[in-house]
């Protein structure tokens, strides 16, 4: 298994000075659209097996993918060559707006076929394998089908694997009032191709991700629970704030997953 974090530009000089301690890397696709940082990209692509990330294709959305919005997001995996791509199950648009963020979507057997079908046409794009990424909600929604049966039936459909975020399982799990373990235990270990590490935040009782904090036991004790049971090709560790307290918190959080993964 691969150890490695999310590329944010404001870490790029403590990525470049960390050698082989960071084992791959991925891409959010959306931060080098219009051929911004191309340059970057090829260097990156050179140096480090990398997966691409989607944040707004919206494979939720009612219809096939947004021609402009892929034609973006292959010209990013042209650049860099990744070994994976990936996006959320999740929808970010209707027909006229951008919500600008990620949604839920009902688990239904009709929103399955959905998704998976518009995973296929990406992957298939990208000539390159897909996963699928959970997310947060402040909203349970219902359906046809559990979480689980969800999760499996567009894995089954898209003929992928998850990027399994533990910290959104985790975050929903308080939120809602489940069991974390008991989750997983239902989703199967050999599902998870991926998986994405954040710390967390609880204010009031309600318990949030803002890609900001260090990671917390809880969360490597899932972590461990997963990689000692599935065949995981690679983790990400994500930050998007609070950068001038990042290099401390991700060298640190970094050396626990080694740690972890060698079983030290």
């Amino acid at each position: 298994m691969l150890c490695g974090v999310g590329y944010r530009h404001p870490l790029r000089q403590w990525i470049k000075d960390s050698g082989n301690t960071i084992e791959c890397l991925e891409i959010t696709a959306e931060h080098f659209y219009a051929g911004h940082q191309r340059s970057t990209l090829h260097e990156l692509g050179r140096t480090y097996p990398i997966s691409v990330h989607g944040l707004g294709l919206s494979l939720g959305s009612p219809g096939g993918l947004r021609s402009e919005d892929l034609c973006e997001f292959v010209s990013v995996v042209e650049a860099c060559q990744p070994r994976w791509i990936s996006e959320h199950v999740a929808f970010t648009r209707t027909k006229d707006i951008d919500l600008g963020h990620l949604n839920p979507v009902p688990p239904t057997v009709e929103n399955a076929e959905l998704i998976a079908a518009k995973a296929r046409e990406l992957s298939n794009a990208c000539e390159c394998p897909i996963l699928l990424e959970n997310i947060t909600s402040s909203l349970r929604l219902r359906g046809d089908l559990n979480e689980t049966d969800f999760l499996k039936r567009i894995c089954d459909l898209a003929d992928c694997r998850l990027l399994l975020d533990i910290t959104n399982l985790y975050i929903n799990s308080r939120n809602h009032g489940f069991d974390a373990a008991a989750w997983l235990a239902e989703l199967g270990a050999e599902r998870i191709g991926q998986v994405h590490l954040v710390g967390y935040s609880c204010h009031g009782g309600v318990w949030s991700d803002s890609h900001a904090q260090p990671i917390q036991d809880d969360l490597w004790d899932l972590f461990s629970e997963i990689i000692s049971k599935g065949d995981v090709d690679a983790a990400f560790i994500e930050r998007d704030s609070r950068f001038e307290d990042a290099r401390v918190d991700l060298t640190r959080d970094l050396s626990t997953m080694h740690r972890l993964v060698n079983r030290e």
